[in-house]
């Protein structure tokens, strides 16, 4: 499991790595529970003041497991909702996370992929990489994502992006709100250590903890029940026809027709 999900620590800024670059980082349960791991870790440690989440390979993460997904749609509803739940947990984690999180994109972020993207409190990006909650074209719902993306940008900017199921470019994405910055590829990761530093040198640790944590406070029981009854239409949406078709026909590299 370590290796799926790395971890390091310099300048009081602790970096997550996403390590499945064959799989374009997708989410399987070992890399979300590896994740989380590693984020208990970096809240306890006192040397670590930003969190910067990072990915090897081409892409920043695809998204759900779909070959996992797949074998879930043979599984009990209550394994399946036990896994939707797992997920919520890694997204909200992230989101309400005591310390600042920035995310490094340096290639496609897709779906649930894109959903990690949105919890982040700033992203950086390479001006090649796309961006796009895909999951209406494969017959799947982006329940979770939606619960923070249309906190972070607004009813009708998610609606548009969770509809329409588009690919949109970093600077689409960045006028949309979604990402903070679009960076030259070249300079992406010394824009981002330079942006993480100045945070640690020049902003109060217990400032920008509470900053985030009353932000955060705003809708917070409504954000729960909503986080709840999307997990559960996550998990129902697995065993539905058109789910399964979807993934099928996407895993067989052959063109889903609607």
């Amino acid at each position: 499991m370590g290796n799926i999900v790395l971890k390091s620590s310099k300048n009081r800024i602790g970096t997550i790595t996403l390590n499945r670059p064959e799989k374009r980082n997708a989410m399987s349960p070992e890399l979300v529970q590896a994740l989380l791991e590693i984020l208990d870790e970096f809240e306890k440690d006192s040397q670590v003041k930003v969190v910067r989440i990072r990915s090897e390979g081409k892409a920043f993460c695809a998204g759900a497991d779909l070959s996992y997904l797949q074998n879930l749609q043979q599984f009990s509803a209550a394994e399946n909702r036990s896994d939707s739940q797992q997920l919520m947990r890694m997204f909200n984690r992230i989101y309400e996370f005591p310390k600042v999180v920035i995310a490094q994109i340096q290639g496609h972020a897709l779906a649930g992929g894109c959903g990690l993207v949105t919890v982040c409190d700033f992203a950086f990006s390479v001006p090649e990489a796309l961006f796009g909650y895909t999951e209406v074209r494969i017959g799947f719902i982006p329940a979770l994502v939606s619960v923070f993306l249309q906190e972070q940008i607004g009813a009708s900017r998610a609606q548009e992006l969770l509809l329409s199921g588009e690919l949109i470019s970093a600077s689409k994405a960045a006028e949309l709100g979604l990402i903070t910055s679009v960076v030259p590829s070249d300079f992406l990761e010394k824009s981002v250590l330079d942006f993480a530093s100045k945070l640690t040198n020049q902003n109060s640790g217990n400032s920008m903890t509470e900053t985030k944590a009353l932000l955060r406070s705003f809708h917070a029981k409504e954000r729960k029940l909503a986080l709840e009854n999307a997990a559960e239409i996550n998990a129902k949406a697995r065993s539905h026809a058109d789910c399964k078709k979807g993934i099928a026909t996407f895993l067989n590299k052959e063109t889903i027709n609607w």
